[in-house]
């Protein structure tokens, strides 16, 4: 989350009239995150989160939206997305799509305990469970195709061998998905600062907006990725194990998944290394904005290929 279209009160106040929300108290951007412009809204009938849309259409949000609305339905902890007086989750704000959802409680942690990894890993299996039932379908936008046409954008700012292990590792993924494998919806995203936190309890799943249709799998390697590594960008063997093994109390992992394991935490650290070397390389302009450190997950990856059998169950 960022801020690149920046609100004013009267404006927002202007927008809010369509809603029956309170009147509003205060507004505040939030500077996290790297795709869309949010801001922390208080009215007088609660507290809520205003997302507007840089990059995807109005054609392109039903999906997530109607997904969060669907998940928290089904008892997941996620932002609820607030009609207006038209019954539409989605409007229009600074000429851009916009939504407001429901802000929840807690706060992402940067060093999580064991029991925290635990909880996420529960909390991911009963996700995937729930999207089980959702009915729309979104084929991932960053999957075999954006890798292809994103790595010839950044090959020219990487040296020699940072380019052939990019280049060695988008061919050894292309088409390397074994469709036998478990997919439904995935969030795509579930770092740390995604995850709102109450002791060790998970109050809040936000950033829904890399969700999409695919490999189950895939979500558990990006949520190890970023939940289990010590400082050097290897896996944390006992917090890697502790979040597996409580999601598979939830949704028992299959043998296919077992043998795909590997080449999922490198597809996984493959896929934002590359997001975030584009990240850097092609900025946006924006009031507030965070970029990501490419090497870290170049670090990562590098540990994923030389580790053969990584950590499971």
């Amino acid at each position: 989350m960022a801020v690149f279209t920046t609100v004013s009160e009267a404006e927002l106040t202007a927008w809010l009239s369509n809603y029956s929300l309170g009147q509003l108290s205060e507004l505040q951007g939030i500077v996290s995150g790297i795709e869309n412009t949010n801001y922390f809204v208080t009215t007088s009938n609660g507290r809520f989160v205003l997302t507007l849309f840089e990059k995807l259409t109005a054609d392109e949000l039903p999906f997530y939206l109607n997904l969060m609305a669907h998940l928290a339905r089904h008892g997941i902890p996620c932002p609820n997305p607030m009609a207006n007086r038209h019954n539409q989750f989605l409007g229009s704000l600074k000429g851009k799509p916009a939504c407001i959802v429901s802000r929840l409680s807690g706060k992402s942690v940067n060093a999580p305990s064991l029991a925290q990894c635990a909880s996420i890993g529960a909390m991911l299996g009963q996700m995937h469970i729930a999207g089980q039932s959702f009915s729309q379908i979104m084929p991932n936008p960053r999957g075999t195709a954006w890798r292809s046409t994103t790595a010839p954008l950044v090959r020219p700012f990487l040296d020699a061998s940072q380019a052939e292990m990019l280049e060695r590792e988008i061919a050894l993924h292309n088409g390397q998905f074994d469709v036998s494998m478990p997919q439904g919806v995935i969030h795509a995203d579930l770092f740390r600062d995604n995850v709102l936190i109450e002791k060790d309890r998970i109050g809040g799943l936000i950033d829904f907006y890399f969700a999409c249709t695919d490999v189950l799998l895939y979500d558990v390697a990006i949520t190890v990725n970023d939940w289990c590594m010590d400082t050097s960008g290897k896996l944390d063997i006992p917090r890697a194990q502790t979040l597996l093994r409580a999601y598979h109390q939830v949704r028992p992992l299959q043998n296919t998944e077992r043998d795909a394991w590997p080449l999922m935490l490198r597809l996984a650290a493959l896929r934002f290394w590359l997001s975030r070397l584009h990240d850097m390389y092609f900025p946006r302009d924006g009031e507030l904005v965070n970029p990501r450190n490419p090497a870290h997950f170049k670090r990562i990856l590098q540990n994923h290929i030389w580790t053969k059998q990584p950590v499971w169950l």
